[in-house]
């Protein structure tokens, strides 16, 4: 057997309003459909994988993401060409809400690996990434 990528990937946001105002700019920029806009769920598919946000549950509402605890890390998204990392980071800077962790670079994770590291509302970090070709997932 070998999967076929992730279907898709759901974040419990703190503020949940914040949260999906913040989703509702990023992911349809990414190329993101929104299918499902709800008082606790926002779910948008494309790009052959889907990302929804949730309201938390009312004892943890408000609760603070630590990266480094046991669960996610952070979340990338795979560009189809550098220039959309750059373009991304450019979008991002009209934002409020967002935090740039570091700046469009090359990293050693592959060759030509090329991302932009930044966080959510919540602290959730998130990357968008190109490497040319299949790179890795060859």
């Amino acid at each position: 057997m070998e999967v076929n990528g992730i279907a898709h990937i759901f974040l419990t946001a703190s503020n949940f309003e914040r949260s999906r105002a913040f989703y509702r700019q990023l992911l349809p920029f990414l190329g993101l459909k929104p299918v499902m806009d709800t008082e606790t769920t926002y779910y948008c598919v494309g790009g052959r994988t889907a990302v929804g946000i949730r309201a938390p549950s009312p004892e943890h509402e408000g609760a603070a993401f630590e990266q480094e605890r046991v669960g996610l890390h952070h979340l990338c998204f795979r560009a189809r060409e550098r220039a959309d990392v750059d373009e991304l980071h450019a979008f991002l800077g009209t934002l409020s809400d967002v935090k740039i962790i570091r700046a469009p670079r090359e990293d050693q994770w592959a060759p030509g690996y090329y991302s932009l590291l930044f966080e959510d509302p919540d602290g959730i970090r998130l990357e968008l990434n190109h490497v040319p070709g299949k790179g890795l997932l060859g």
